[in-house]
């Protein structure tokens, strides 16, 4: 009997955890014929992968679920995508999932969602090292939430897929996921009525990429030490709302094209918050410092930058440690931009125009960090307009040699001479109402944990 003890306890595990499976899952165990279980399956049955590898690639063509035990791995051969969804209502919950091919023509995709695929749910996946995460290929309704993916590194970025690429998904939520590596986090492209919620994004070249989608939303979102954090360009009647952007290079907000939108509540960073970043290890030390610099100052780049972007809303947004807290040029007409704060940017605007631009509504404007301002009846706004630029900054922005001459006294004379009389300032961004005190931080969205 002693011999035969080991033989009992493991046939007991065993049926203790088929027990513990919902009646309608069938369990699929390494080197079983998995897309012949999937087209022997009815509507809403579930596959259940036990742990080991599993080969792939399978095609979902009915509306199963496709689950997975903790170590379980779907492989494919280098070739195609891994899971190819084309039945509604289908979804992919709890694989770790590998070996896509590499044509960015053919979308190869840890999982690919067909048009075909409405409703479709990708949750609690681990993706390593596909060409793209999630591509959702005209998929309307679907949903991506929760899964951790790991995108290729080496080579050239542009050559990368994304971790979650969108085209023509209206009413799509991509939603808790946390994305490294690759070419951009989100890209959408001719797309409506998106949700991207509380996702997590790092080491890419743009967080989120935006064109020509319209009536979306992105917000509670996170981008580190990407090249630029959230890049909206053709797009419109967008809410941007509640996302951090910490130590990406070039850009934390970039409006191309971008019309009718609300942007409030988001936090630009311009310098990477080292305690965060080292607890992965000395290449992403190495990245923060050169975003950086090794003394930890703020970044070259731009906290927001406004190209052509008209009739849209910046308010409650906070713009701190950046080369340039706001760089507005190229006709961008009927914004407003008042109740944020601009905190230590080494210029906190770059405007080259010659219109007159007042940021403040409603008697309302912006905090300045350099603004040395009086509040002689304590109402809380500057007795003083601020004016972020003189003559003296256009002349050093068309020519930029002159920097040498900055220090000089003709330098001195001219800008105490615009002091004295105003009407020889240049047009440009001007506000009436500035706060003399910083609106409190925006609140953390879900995507924010450290």
């Amino acid at each position: 009997m002693r011999g035969s003890t080991p033989s009992f306890a493991l046939l007991l595990a065993a049926v203790l955890a088929t027990a513990a499976l919902p009646a309608w899952a069938r369990v699929i165990a390494p080197g079983d014929d998995l897309q012949a279980a999937i087209e022997a399956a009815g509507p809403g049955e579930a596959l259940e992968l036990l742990p080991g590898t599993h080969r792939g690639p399978v095609r979902l063509d009915r509306p199963v679920t496709l689950a997975g035990r903790e170590g379980a791995i779907l492989e494919a051969p280098d070739r195609g995508s891994v899971i190819t969804v084309l039945a509604p209502g289908a979804a992919v919950r709890g694989l770790l999932l590998r070996g896509s091919g590499s044509s960015l023509d053919g979308m190869d995709s840890a999982v690919f969602l067909e048009q075909s695929a409405a409703r479709a749910v990708v949750e609690g996946n681990r993706m390593e090292g596909n060409l793209f995460g999630v591509y959702v290929h005209g998929a309307p309704g679907a949903i991506v939430r929760g899964n951790t993916i790991l995108g290729r590194r080496g080579g050239r970025m542009s050559e990368r897929g994304d971790g979650i690429s969108l085209w023509n998904a209206p009413g799509t939520r991509i939603e808790g996921n946390d994305i490294r590596w690759g070419r951009d986090g989100i890209f959408t492209k001719a797309s409506q009525r998106n949700a991207f919620i509380g996702n997590r994004f790092r080491d890419l070249r743009f967080g989120v990429h935006y064109m020509y989608t319209n009536d979306s939303e992105v917000s509670g979102n996170a981008s580190f030490g990407n090249h630029a954090g959230y890049a909206i360009m053709y797009s419109q009647r967008l809410t941007v709302r509640g996302n951090l952007s910490d130590g990406d290079r070039d850009h934390g907000l970039l409006f191309n094209y971008a019309n009718g939108s609300q942007i409030t509540g988001n936090w630009v960073i311009g310098r990477v918050a080292w305690a965060r970043r080292a607890e992965d290890g000395a290449e992403d030390r190495e990245h923060a410092a050169l975003v950086a610099g090794e003394a930890g100052g703020p970044a070259p780049g731009k906290c927001v930058f406004i190209y052509n972007a008209n009739n849209n809303r910046f308010t409650g947004n906070r713009f701190e440690g950046c080369g340039i807290g706001v760089h507005f040029t190229a006709g961008s007409e009927g914004n407003v931009i008042a109740g944020n704060a601009f905190i230590g940017n080494r210029n906190q605007v770059k405007y080259v125009g010659t219109r007159h631009l007042d940021w403040s509504r409603d008697g309302q404007g912006n905090y300045w960090s350099d603004n040395p301002a009086f509040d002689l009846n304590r109402d809380g706004t500057a007795d003083a307009a601020y004016r972020p630029n003189d003559l003296v900054d256009r002349v050093l922005w068309t020519a930029p040699r002159a920097k040498l001459l900055l220090n000089s006294p003709a330098v001195q004379v001219l800008r105490w001479a615009q002091s004295q009389f105003p009407a020889i300032l240049p047009g440009g961004v001007m506000d009436s109402h500035p706060l003399v005190a910083p609106p409190p931080p925006p609140e953390a969205g879900s995507g924010w944990r450290s």
